[in-house]
């Protein structure tokens, strides 16, 4: 079978490089999607994105979350985002890069958080995973933990756990983990 719009797409690129024009890259379905979820972003002050790569990079970016209350108060945690070309069909990759004392992230900085997994649904947006993030740091989640341990003494020992944070946010050892500074 022959592929028109292909052949087309080529010859015109062709074309262009004989001009000496670069040739303009079809963004695809996700890029466009993202592009629009960016653009709508309403994030709370404490939270920001940043492109590392660049503007031209738009499907790999990271967001600083500074919570403003709860356990983490003060705390300044990475996050870095990973956007499939198939966006929002599945959800984006986030990976904690902040090493962190936290029911729900690990110490590799794999998250625990439905809307990234199961509850995915392509009508959730950027907006909708960082808002959902945040909440983490507002309220931490003992039921469905990713690092057990933080999750028992959250939920058996609040007062040990309060202690906890502070000292791995202050960049101490929690067990036989250090935490870096994060304060």
């Amino acid at each position: 079978m022959i592929r028109l719009f292909k052949v087309k797409e080529k010859q015109r690129e062709l074309a262009e490089s004989a001009n000496g024009k670069t040739p303009i890259k079809k963004q695809s379905a996700g890029e466009l999607r993202l592009h629009k979820d960016i653009s709508e972003l309403n994030l709370p002050k404490s939270c920001t994105i940043s492109f590392p790569s660049g503007k031209d990079d738009l499907m790999n970016f990271e967001v600083t979350i500074r919570p403003d209350e709860g356990y983490y108060l003060g705390g300044t945690f990475l996050f870095s985002f990973q956007v499939s070309p198939i966006y929002p069909h599945e959800a984006p990759k986030v990976k904690c890069k902040t090493k962190v004392y936290h029911p729900n992230i690990d110490l590799e900085g794999n998250v625990c958080l439905n809307i990234l997994r199961e509850d995915w649904k392509p009508v959730l947006n950027i907006n909708t995973i960082i808002y959902g993030l945040f909440h983490l740091y507002t309220e931490p989640n003992s039921e469905d933990p990713l690092n057990h341990d933080a999750a028992a003494v959250l939920r058996d020992h609040p007062k040990l756990f309060e202690s906890n944070v502070r000292r791995a946010m202050a960049g101490g050892y929690v067990g036989q983990t250090l935490f870096p500074r994060c304060i």
